[in-house]
């Protein structure tokens, strides 16, 4: 069950690859400085999932104009990651749970998913700058998509 609204969100540094680099990613360098949307997401070169990413980055403005970053997690290892980013050019942080104890801390790794193995459920996340999750849904399915309007909502109450 995914963390509720009000908890402390568990901090991590997971790894992101972009271009040449190869980076950690931290959710507590945002704390004191911006809000974050975390998004969950089961697999990279899936069809839902690239329609979410493709989604976010055509508004990411949007986001960056209420003070959030955007971060999206999926046990995909960096370099699928960045393959499939460059492909669909996705360009918010994609971060690797290739280990799951991210999804497993937020509560929404899901033990198998088709027989692939286990994966992280499609979630999202708004956590103000102080830590704290002020949003939070994990969808009834994969194939849905969570409710962004919901999320620009929770965003817009946050300073």
């Amino acid at each position: 069950m995914a963390l509720s609204v009000g908890t402390t969100a568990p901090d991590f540094t997971l790894k992101s690859k972009q271009g040449d680099a190869i980076s950690d990613v931290t959710l507590s360098s945002n704390f004191g400085k911006q809000n974050t949307v975390l998004l969950f997401f089961p697999l990279a070169f899936s069809s839902v999932c690239t329609t979410e990413m493709c989604d976010i980055t055509a508004g990411l403005s949007a986001y960056e104009g209420l003070n959030a970053k955007v971060i999206a997690v999926s046990v995909d290892s960096p370099f699928a990651q960045e393959a499939w980013a460059q492909k669909e050019k996705i360009s918010i942080t994609l971060a690797s749970d290739l280990n799951k104890t991210t999804a497993a801390a937020y509560g929404v790794l899901l033990p198998d998913l088709a027989g692939f193995g286990a994966v992280a459920a499609r979630a999202a996340f708004v956590i103000d700058k102080n830590g704290v999750i002020q949003y939070a849904e994990q969808t009834p399915t994969v194939k849905d998509l969570p409710n962004f309007d919901a999320i620009k909502e929770a965003l817009g109450k946050l300073s």
